[in-house]
């Protein structure tokens, strides 16, 4: 059975997710630095790197990864009946669900 994320395994997601987002949104500055797209079609042509579309991949994936983490400790800490508690990491579920669904539509519709 899959243990659920908790304790210091929550605590190492929240941390390595952050920094793999920290390192992907400085790379990204850095590359729109040097090299700025002037328009779509360069905006385009860079995402369509395959390279590109995996690392944009594996950000949201920190991104909501993290928001799971981090939203779900918040409403087991405050939210103290058990039917509203269900409810809220339900509904935070099928949200989150839902992003990652239409950033993988983006990715594989658009740039794939």
């Amino acid at each position: 059975m899959r243990k659920a994320v908790t304790g210091l395994r929550a605590w190492l997601v929240q941390r390595i997710s952050a920094v793999y987002m920290l390192l992907f949104i400085l790379l990204l500055l850095f590359h729109f630095f040097l090299d700025p797209p002037h328009a779509y079609l360069a905006w385009h042509g860079w995402m369509k790197n395959p390279g590109v579309s995996v690392a944009t991949f594996v950000f949201f994936s920190a991104l909501l990864l993290h928001a799971w983490v981090g939203v779900r400790d918040v409403v087991m800490d405050y939210v103290h009946p058990l039917a509203l508690r269900v409810s809220a990491l339900v509904l935070l579920g099928f949200s989150l669900m839902a992003i990652a669904a239409w950033v993988v539509r983006i990715l594989l519709t658009e740039y794939g």
